[in-house]
């Protein structure tokens, strides 16, 4: 299995890191893509050690228990790692779950159409200083990174040219590139799990292209920290031509939250969860 460094995160500092931004709102990816907990939430860190250590030995029994490959990934970051944050309200298990310690027999194919609808990318939220209110609520509370170090983090990790996507329940995706539609038809690929250095996991739901404008990418990856079926609230997506290099992608996770939230509501629901 390969190994990605930590890039220039503690896993403390990323798993106090919300997002989406990779879940439903209630948290998620890029996610991004993506299981934390606050510094000054010692004792809950050390539950989510002790779930992590019995997993691991779990995972010895359950590996390729769902026909899934997986990749352990010496990495933390924001979008795999912002579960802890949008758990409010869940219940134990809910929350054990969106924080990154599961099994394998959990986890379940998802279909395209819990991504459906219309969506906005949150990059031009964070361009205008829309976002700013986020990250300096997050350099208050976490006090290991300035305002300014998240905003960049955040700026490398929300950056993408594609600002809308539409998703209908016939399969149907459609990107909105520098003003210019462009569509394709994709089928499930299932899924992956993926490993992360601070202990938890994620899952990536892939879809393959199969038909569709010369433009679009041939596989797509949703990370939106659920792991069974259900209508997500916001996600983060990973595109390409490569399934395998997308699973390695940890440091761009572009975001997406419905078209019909402006930056205000956005920018409050990051903070709220």
């Amino acid at each position: 299995m390969k190994r990605f460094p930590i890039k220039g995160l503690s896993a403390l500092t990323v798993s106090a890191m919300i997002i989406t931004g990779c879940g439903n709102a209630s948290d998620e990816g890029s996610g991004s893509e993506n299981g934390s907990e606050s510094e000054e939430q010692n004792q809950e860190h050390s539950d989510e050690e002790s779930q992590s250590n019995e997993q691991e030995q779990s995972d010895d029994e359950d590996a390729g228990s769902d026909g899934s490959e997986e990749h352990e990934h010496n990495h933390s970051h924001d979008e795999e790692s912002d579960s802890h944050d949008h758990s409010h309200g869940q219940d134990a298990e809910s929350e054990r779950i969106y924080n990154g310690f599961f099994y394998n027999d959990e986890v379940e194919d998802r279909p395209l159409s819990d991504w459906t609808g219309d969506w906005q990318s949150v990059y031009p939220y964070l361009e205008d200083g829309t976002l700013d209110e986020v990250f300096a609520h997050k350099a208050e509370e976490d006090e290991e990174m300035s305002e300014d170090e998240y905003k960049e983090y955040y700026e490398e990790g929300y950056q993408t040219d594609v600002s809308e996507i539409s998703i209908e329940e016939d399969g149907t995706v459609t990107f909105v590139k520098d003003g210019e539609e462009m569509n394709g038809e994709y089928v499930s690929g299932g899924h992956e799990i993926l490993e992360y250095e601070a202990g938890n996991r994620g899952v990536r739901y892939i879809f393959e292209l199969d038909e569709g404008d010369g433009g679009m990418p041939q596989y797509i990856q949703f990370s939106d920290h659920d792991i069974n079926p259900t209508d997500a609230g916001h996600y983060h997506l990973y595109w390409g031509d490569d399934n395998g290099e997308l699973l390695e992608e940890v440091e761009n996770w572009p975001t997406y939250y419905p078209s019909d939230m402006d930056g205000e509501e956005i920018t409050h629901e990051m903070i709220a969860h």
